[in-house]
């Protein structure tokens, strides 16, 4: 591999780390770049997993260090999660080439209009003020989001943030904090599932990481006081782009 490509996936990292720690949807970009990079859909989801496990530990410990992180109701949303983050990821290793990519640019396709549209206001205005719903509620929410967590990783950070806000009454930060927790927990289960079955490249994956991580880092140290307004432009322009690269629409124009 060359320096530029090295360069290129450290600060695509830096960014989708940045983005993943904040909001969340840093994986529409480092899923599409492994991908043009080379590797098959199948191998560019599995080698994600090694910067997003690595992000979320450096991610995580900043939020413990600053007492963010719900310990006495973490237990009941991570086991939902990683229970359904198995079925995802076993979901994702069964499917051929082909229909993982064009399922990869239809989540991208979905992903850019969620984006679009904002509905992340909504979340916004709701956070703190939603009365906790029933555990059975959260388990069902929870394990739906960790059986798309396993399957495909990008975007699950909006699904997450809206299941904490809406479903448990978190505010903004502190879903923040336990969504990179639910992450760490579901996502070694789902990256041990892909090395199973061959499906990591190590090498763009730990290049990867070392953005992934400074960008977590960066973001989480200064999470209160990080506007997320350009970073919309930018994943709307990149997720739009990556779509018609997956879907061969260039070769019609």
């Amino acid at each position: 591999m060359d320096i530029f490509n090295i360069i290129i996936l450290i600060l695509a990292g830096g960014v989708a780390g940045f983005i993943n720690t904040i909001a969340g949807s840093g994986s529409l970009i480092t899923l599409p770049l492994l991908m043009f990079m080379g590797l098959d859909a199948n191998v560019a989801n599995g080698t994600n997993r090694i910067a997003i496990l690595l992000q979320n530990v450096v991610g995580v410990k900043s939020f413990h260090n600053q007492k963010l992180i719900d310990k006495k109701n973490s237990l009941k949303l991570l086991l939902p999660s990683v229970v359904g983050s198995i079925v995802g990821a076993n979901l994702a290793i069964e499917l051929n080439e082909t229909i993982m990519k064009q399922t990869i640019a239809g989540l991208l396709i979905i992903m850019f209009f969620i984006i679009l549209f904002k509905p992340e206001k909504w979340v916004k205005s709701q956070a703190g003020e939603v009365k906790a719903k029933s555990t059975f509620f959260q388990w069902i929410v929870f394990f739906a989001i960790g059986v798309y967590g396993g399957f495909i990783q990008a975007g699950v950070g909006f699904f997450l943030l809206s299941g904490l806000v809406l479903s448990v009454g978190y505010d903004l930060i502190r879903a923040n904090a336990m969504k990179l927790l639910i992450v760490l927990a579901y996502t070694p289960i789902a990256l041990l599932i892909f090395i199973f079955h061959e499906q990591i490249n190590y090498t763009l994956g730990f290049i990867l990481a070392i953005g992934n991580m400074i960008g977590a880092y960066i973001a989480a140290k200064f999470a209160s006081k990080i506007g997320a307004k350009y970073i919309r432009y930018i994943l709307l322009a990149i997720i739009l782009v990556s779509a018609f690269k997956l879907l061969n629409i260039y070769s019609y124009l």
